[in-house]
């Protein structure tokens, strides 16, 4: 049983630590009353070394300003354009037969039905809002109603499974030394990490990283841990969605990892003179020292699942499920047969037997504490929407699975992707997924689930969840972190200082992304004090039955064809917001902002004259993203036409 360890309000861990001596204790590693100083020094060409390898053309991808670039398609160097992602998406479009790949008949065929499907009002031709609302029903990969962009996520076998490893890159392990509060580690192992957060970075040197300590050196630890997360922040500019999150999940009783901060910087001869990184949250590594201190055994299995279709039955063979559920530890036999007996379970089991055998599966109660904080932050870029982002544990001892939050930069309803601000904001706490969920429609469809869950909701409500404690945290954290922000930069501390004050602040513009009041999602979210407030009254007034909440894609501004939604001009997610406007500018030849029927075929022979180089006949998935890339230009800021000037 998992205890809630409830706060009423205030951070017992705010005290700052005096001492300079490095952490001897996770405790004093992770805490939030200090930062660290942390510097890496890598040996002549390692840090060189850290630059992606792999992705479309064989080429890095996204490498630092004056590296190696290659980008998707031979795009300019140190570009990224995310053809690799939307082909998946086209394919199923596209592949009538489903036979994996595209003969010019269906490539020309589903073009001619999209031209007529399109054009809702018979008008005669297509319009940038037909062709963007057209392109988010046809080439939307969360399933019906997901109301947002799900790109591919899942890499090929062996690979780390996220965005920039579904396009391919590869990030390897360099030599370096780490050195913290003057004690010296040597030769640990170092490489870069993320997926978003990697690409929000990819026009400077801050990119998050991942430390091992003991991948070159047996048994070197730190604090008794022998792995850390450096993470960037570069989605938040209040530096805190991911530690306040972290730390809201432990006080409602799941063992979420832990955090700190750390200034770092790094030596590398002739390449970095002990430069200033800048700020970084560091995260506790979900590792076998983690289970230890969390469960007092190293002997369960770690899960790192990605998929939209969590425990679905593939069969008996393990290999089917390797990939998908990532698992970080050395699995036994029978953790590998338990996985397989709950994917059969959940996919076959009658109603009435699977209500009653689920606690067999589940921990109930820790996965309605997971559950309640979870859909309360709003945090879509998870398990709700795209299937990514969480820790699932099996316990060696009850032999049931447990779930833990994971890369929380976009908790606090701060992921624009998905929904609009209001929809964010007023998320269903009765059905907060996206689409149709088996997985979700099942478990939660279990009273005794959904009664747990709703309990612990209401319970939060009156502590944990208090505006006013998480407001007196943001400001907490704050006086103990700005200082490192500062020596970061001044148009940095201005937009920290007003998200802790509640002002809204447009996309990162550090790693290339439009800075503007809302780049290119639309409108940017609140900060953390402004959130908060809407959302403790919105799950109050779903919780006395005076509203149902809303649904992702369902409606109000963010909703299918409103301003900010999908079908709008603004865009709240969607695969139309990034492709409409040049598919209109290609087809459009008579620059009259209308595509006629004439033009959209022409344009459709001519994609496939370009795609199908080899003149088979036949486009597979590879030969549709080649294409994708060489016909779309990369979004602003993602490098290619239009991006903004490289950042120092």
């Amino acid at each position: 049983m998992i205890r809630p360890i409830l706060i009423a309000a205030g951070l017992p861990w705010m005290a700052c630590l005096a001492h300079a001596e490095a952490p001897a204790k996770a405790t004093e590693l992770f805490s939030l009353g200090r930062v660290w100083e942390v510097k890496l020094t890598f040996p002549a060409g390692q840090w060189e070394g850290l630059e992606p390898k792999g992705g479309i053309g064989g080429g890095p991808l996204g490498g630092r300003p004056g590296g190696a670039g290659g980008g998707l398609g031979g795009g300019p160097r140190g570009g990224f354009n995310p053809a690799r992602m939307m082909a998946p998406a086209w394919l199923a479009a596209l592949d009538g037969n489903k036979d994996g790949s595209v003969t010019r008949e269906e490539f020309m065929g589903t073009f001619g039905r999209w031209g007529v499907e399109w054009d809702g009002k018979k008008e005669g031709y297509l319009t940038l809002d037909s062709i963007r609302e057209g392109m988010n029903k046809a080439l939307a990969m969360g399933g019906p109603g997901g109301g947002g962009f799900a790109p591919r996520l899942q890499a090929a076998e062996g690979l780390r499974n996220g965005l920039s490893g579904a396009a391919g890159m590869n990030f390897e392990y360099v030599h370096a030394d780490l050195e913290i509060a003057g004690t010296r580690l040597t030769n640990v192992a170092v490489r870069y990490k993320g997926n978003g957060t990697f690409m929000g970075a990819r026009m400077n040197d801050k990119k998050s990283l991942k430390v091992d300590l003991n991948e070159f050196v047996k048994g070197q630890k730190l604090a008794g841990q022998g792995k850390l997360n450096f993470h960037n922040n570069v989605t938040d500019a209040s530096w805190m969605n991911e530690p306040l999150s972290y730390a809201l999940y432990r006080a409602a009783g799941v063992p979420a990892p832990r955090t700190g901060y750390a200034r770092v910087t790094v030596h590398a001869p002739g390449a970095k003179e002990n430069a200033y990184l800048g700020l970084y949250s560091v995260v506790e590594n979900p590792d076998n020292a983690w289970a230890e201190a969390n469960f007092g055994t190293k002997k369960g299995a770690i899960f790192k699942p990605v998929t939209p279709t969590l425990f679905k039955d593939l069969g008996d063979d393990w290999k089917a499920y390797h990939q998908i559920y990532d698992p970080k530890t050395e699995l036994t036999d029978a953790q590998k047969r338990r996985v397989q007996d709950f994917a059969r379970f959940l996919t076959k089991g009658s109603d009435e037997e699977f209500a009653r055998r689920l606690p067999e599966f589940i921990d109930v109660d820790e996965f309605s504490r997971f559950m309640a904080v979870t859909v309360w932050l709003s945090t879509l870029d998870s398990i709700l929407t795209l299937g990514q982002n969480y820790v699932v544990y099996l316990h060696p001892k009850t032999d049931r699975f447990l779930f833990v939050p994971w890369d929380l930069d976009h908790s606090f309803g701060n992921f624009g992707l998905q929904g609009s601000q209001e929809e964010r904001e007023q998320l269903s706490i009765r059905q907060p997924w996206s689409g149709e969920n088996r997985f979700f429609e099942r478990v939660m469809g279990v009273h005794a689930v959904q009664e747990a869950y709703l309990a612990r909701l209401k319970e939060f409500q009156q502590t944990i969840f208090q505006p006013e404690r998480i407001a007196k945290q943001v400001d907490e954290v704050a006086a103990v972190i700005r200082g490192a922000i500062q020596d970061e930069s001044q148009e940095k501390l201005e937009r920290f200082d007003k998200g802790v004050a509640g002002e809204a602040v447009g996309m990162n513009p550090f790693g290339g992304g439009r800075g503007g009041p809302g780049g290119p999602f639309g409108q940017p979210p609140k900060p953390i004090k402004g959130f908060v407030k809407e959302r403790h009254r919105s799950v109050a007034d779903q919780l006395a039955g005076k509203s149902e909440g809303l649904r992702i894609g369902q409606r109000g501004p963010g909703g299918p064809g409103g301003p900010d939604g999908p079908g709008g001009r603004r865009g709240g997610g969607g695969p139309g917001m990034f492709l409409a406007e040049p598919v209109r500018n290609l087809a459009d030849v008579n620059k009259d902002e209308r595509v006629s029927p004439t033009e959209w075929t022409a344009m459709a022979e001519r994609w496939w004259g370009e795609w199908d180089l080899d003149k088979k006949g036949t486009l597979n998935e590879a030969q549709l993203a080649e294409g994708l890339a060489k016909v779309f230009p990369p979004p602003p800021g993602f490098g290619g036409p239009g991006r903004l000037p490289r950042q120092p």
